[in-house]
């Protein structure tokens, strides 16, 4: 299914006017049935939508493991995926009654509370990535969205290791494209243990409770993160970094990771992240 569409605009600029065509990334609801009942519709874009619903359930702590889900079928023309699971989670009504909305573009969705912390286990990892490791999977990641390039409509996410890209996915939503990349490893059985998840929006708490189930140890933005999701990241013993950019970013959890000592606080040094960017992108927002 083609997840862009070219519409006509007028553009305008110091030449004058002129219709011309542009390329606009396509949004396309899919409703997630979960035995027989409809859990939700996600706003997203329409590619690799087994894995978006696989990975939404399995971020929301719904299902824990592939071998849980007994059935899976895909009406891509309606917009429907069916999903049955061996136990079925929905039958008391708990599970609706913990929806809420979150700040997440798309007015994305979660069955989370932040009480459910409790519930996490706390991420524990050998992995040590360097700071050269961090920006050389950054720049590479910045390139790989072709629809991002044709389209500036859509988010990124990948799993990677500190030499290599093992995953990308890409939506109109980052928490989708987020739980792409959890789908599709649980699918295809790749661990993320050890591994390194970089997205390109910011990183909120809802972001946060996405990935702490996986036991992914280290999260990447070039963005920046919430005052929660820098509160749960020191929580759960991830290593949040963010504003990963010009040569520099900043640690705001799990600096043990990284090598090196943490900075006594005080004026950001010329040339860091923080002393550079006084500002963002309309992407950085999302």
């Amino acid at each position: 299914m083609d997840t862009r569409k070219d519409v006509e605009v007028l553009h305008i600029d110091r030449e004058g006017s002129a219709i011309r065509t542009e390329w606009t990334a396509r949004e396309f609801p899919l409703t997630i049935m979960l035995n027989g009942e409809q859990l939700v519709t996600v706003l997203c874009s329409p590619n690799d939508l087994e894995a978006l619903a696989v990975g939404f359930l399995f971020s929301e702590g719904i299902i824990r493991a592939k071998e849980e889900i007994t059935g899976l079928t895909l009406d891509a023309e309606r917009g429907i995926i069916r999903i049955r699971t061996a136990e079925d989670k929905t039958a008391d009504g708990k599970l609706f009654a913990k929806r809420v909305l979150t700040t997440g573009c798309g007015r994305g969705i979660a069955f989370y509370s932040y009480a459910d912390l409790d519930r996490k286990k706390k991420v524990l990892s050998d992995l040590k990535v360097t700071p050269e490791a961090v920006l050389s999977l950054s720049r590479r990641f910045q390139g790989a969205s072709e629809l991002y390039r044709t389209t500036h409509g859509v988010h990124s996410a990948a799993l990677c290791d500190p030499e290599n890209i093992l995953f990308f996915a890409e939506d109109i939503g980052r928490h989708n494209a987020v739980d792409k990349v959890l789908g599709r490893c649980l699918l295809e059985g790749i661990t993320v243990a050890d591994r390194i998840l970089i997205t390109s929006g910011r990183i909120s708490s809802e972001i946060l409770f996405k990935t702490a189930g996986s036991g992914i140890p280290v999260i990447v933005s070039k963005s920046a993160p919430t005052d929660m999701g820098v509160d749960l990241a020191r929580e759960l013993g991830i290593t949040l970094i963010g504003f990963v950019r010009g040569g520099g970013m900043n640690v705001y959890a799990g600096e043990e990771r990284i090598g090196l000592p943490r900075r006594e606080a005080g004026a950001a040094p010329a040339g860091s992240a923080a002393a550079t960017d006084k500002g963002g992108s309309a992407e950085d927002e999302e």
